[in-house]
Formats: C-alpha cells, structure tokens, sequence
C-alpha cells in the first residue's frame, strides 16, 4: 500500500489517476555530440552553465581563433545541458530559444529527451531536490570542488513521471506560475531601483548644499552635520556565548547583518546575558562585515559586538541608507586586516541634514516607498513559498 501511494502525487489534476511510471534517466534521454568545424574568422556564441539551477546563459560572442580548445559541440534549443565539473552545485539546465545554435566544449553534457518527456517538464525536473540528490550520488572524490561526475551511473538512476499529457498540463502550470513570479520579481526590481536613483536625487551630491530635487516651500541650503552630533550612539557587545539560547522568552540578540532582512530585525538568536541595548524603534548599523547595512528594531534587544544601535529618526535611517548604497562605510573599512569601522568611525561621519520640517516630510516620503517594496518583497516570497510547496506535492 505504501508502494502504491510512493508512486502518485499528492496533489493532482482532475482527470489524471494512475500511477507514475519509474524509468531510467538513460531511457529518456539520449546523450548527443554535433561537432562543429571551427574557422578562425568565424563569431560563435559561448556558454555556460551557471550554479543553483541558475540554467545555460551567455558567456559571450567569440571568434574562432580566440577560442584556445577547438573541440565544440552545437547545442540546440531543448538540449539538456550538464557541467560535468559544477553538477554537484546544480549546474545544470535546458538551452532556451535565444541560444540555439551556441556552441560548448566536452566539459558538458549534452542530452535530449524523447518522446516519453517534454521538454517543458525535463526544465521542471531538472530543478528539483531529487535530481540534485542524484548528482551528488553519481560523483565521487574528497573535495566538493573536484568530484568527478559519473554520467554512466546516473543514467541508471531513476525518476517518476506521468503519461505525456499530465506532463504538459503540469508544465503550463508552473509555467503560469514562473511568469507570475518574473513579473513580481519585476515590479520588486523596479521599485528599487526607483529609490536608489531618487536616494541619489534628494540628497545633495558631494561638496553641495542643495538637492537636485526637493519637495516644494524648501529653499535652504542643507547643514553638514556629524552623526555623533545628532543621535546618540550604542556600540554592541557580546555576550558570553555559554548564555546564547533558542528560547524566544529571552533577550533577543542582535550580532550582526544575519540577523536583519530587508531593513528590520528578525530575531535569530537570544541570550540570558544583558550587555549593551537598543530600544524598540532604535537604528541599528552593521559594524562588521559587510560594514554599514542598516535597519530598524522593532524590539528592545541586546547588542553584540556586531552592531551599534543609533537613536536616530526616518531622515538619518535613509541617509545611512544612501551611505551605504554610495561605499562610504567600506572606504573607511578598506585596508584593516578585518573590514570594521569603529566608534569614532561611526560619530565623525559626515552627512547633510536640512531643516526638521524638510527632514521629516521626506522622511515620511521614503517610508511610504520602504512600505511598497516591503509589500512587493511579501508578495515575491509568497509566491516562491508557493511553488516551492506545489513541487513538493505535485511530484512523485
């Protein structure tokens, strides 16, 4: 009974009942070579296989004579493209339209499907954890780096798949799906790029006293302040790693960068041990690598020896915002044996401030954006939590 229900999914389409059928990855792909004649004054496309399931791109446009190894095959749109060398980091894809006819080297692996499956579906099952399990298995050697991919053992590895037409209505729906998720990804993109161009816009660029863009009724020049001027200032501390706990009835502890996403904290880590503190609604600024990511407690916590917490209002989180998007921090980092900046670092640094009024209004104007991009971000990964859950159910 077990058997039986290993070999159907979880979650299906009306009108699809019987079981997947288990087939050897050697029964539906056929491993094929188009070598090519390679002329010197010739342009021929290159590619590579990126990591993470990242897929065949571009490495550029070659000629022949640039290109030191002559022993290229062709690909075709459809190929199923492995690095023998990356595989185990999932290396691996399906060659899209736009690169028909691009050319690799016998570094790949290069297989087409048969009629038993699709295309569109051999993307899908390419991608999953199952196939990135069978990858590592079929490789041997010591380091992760050099394991050697062995193509005849995978072969004889196996998978689920369904009839032909199951396949195709599967495939139209994560396709759907993966648009959806472009498109988000798109509008995220875009948002932020908005606000790091009018970041850029609405601060004074260096050495001037005025913003290229401004809100209306605000004529007077910008001051040049020093933030210890104009917040107080908390270094962090560790506490002794003996009191660090996974119990949520303690103190949250924040270290460092791995403990804020997208420009809050997200508490991580707790201790028993109280050191330094930072209140609900403080900033806190990244003092170690990567130097200077910013973001906002919504909680009191405590402060390793990671991160300082400013007191600080909307204007001065969005100028250390700008900062950081221009490489001042790492300026000032580069050289130490480990990138840090310390205290005074933090209280000699120079920003331009204008009047309460001016700082406040676009202080609101970037949080209304900061909220929008927060919404959009909610919106990607929810679609991505989404898919990741329908692949886990919709596959044997």
């Amino acid at each position: 009974m077990s058997e039986k229900k290993k070999k159907v999914p979880q979650l299906r389409f009306p009108g699809f009942s019987g079981e997947w059928e288990e087939r050897k990855l050697g029964d539906l792909l056929s491993e094929t070579r188009r070598p090519i004649k390679m002329e010197d004054d010739i342009e021929y496309q290159l590619v590579t296989v990126k990591r993470r399931n990242e897929g065949v791109t571009s490495r550029g446009l070659f000629k022949g004579k640039d290109i030191l190894v002559k022993n290229y095959f062709e690909l075709k749109h459809g190929d199923y493209v492995i690095s023998k060398r990356q595989v185990v980091h999932g290396a691996n894809g399906i060659v899209p339209e736009y690169l028909d006819g691009a050319i690799v080297s016998n570094e790949y692996l290069v297989s087409v499907g048969n009629k038993k499956i699709t295309t569109d579906f051999l993307t899908i099952i390419s991608k999953l954890p199952s196939m990135y399990k069978m990858f590592f298995l079929s490789s041997y050697g010591i380091d992760i780096e050099k394991l050697v991919f062995n193509v005849e053992d995978w072969k004889k590895r196996k998978i689920f798949i369904p009839p032909v037409p199951e396949q195709k209505i599967v495939s139209t729906f994560f396709l759907i799906l993966d648009n959806a998720i472009a498109l988000q990804q798109r509008k995220l993109t875009h948002l932020q790029a908005r606000k790091k161009g009018l970041l850029q816009k609405m601060f004074p660029k260096d050495g001037e006293l005025f913003p290229e863009l401004r809100f209306p009724g605000f004529t007077d020049a910008w001051e040049e302040r020093r933030l210890g001027e104009v917040v107080q200032i908390t270094m962090g501390q560790s506490p002794n790693s003996e009191n660090y706990t996974h119990n949520p009835d303690d103190h949250i502890l924040v270290q460092g960068n791995a403990d804020m996403r997208n420009g809050q904290v997200f508490p991580r880590v707790w201790t028993t041990q109280v050191t330094k503190k930072a209140e609900k609604g403080d900033l806190i600024l990244s003092v170690r690598a990567p130097v200077g990511d910013i973001g906002k407690t919504y909680y009191d916590v405590v402060l390793g020896r990671g991160v300082a917490a400013l007191k600080g209002n909307e204007f001065i989180y969005q100028s250390l915002g700008k900062m950081k998007q221009n490489g001042y921090w790492n300026k000032l980092s580069t050289g130490s044996t480990f990138e840090a900046i310390n205290s005074n670092d933090i209280r000699d640094a120079l920003l331009m401030m204008p009047n309460i009024e001016e700082q406040a209004k676009i202080g609101a104007f970037f949080k209304q954006l900061d909220d929008s991009i927060t919404l959009h971000q909610r919106k990607l990964d929810h679609l991505q939590t989404r898919k990741k859950a329908l692949l886990q159910q919709m596959f044997v």
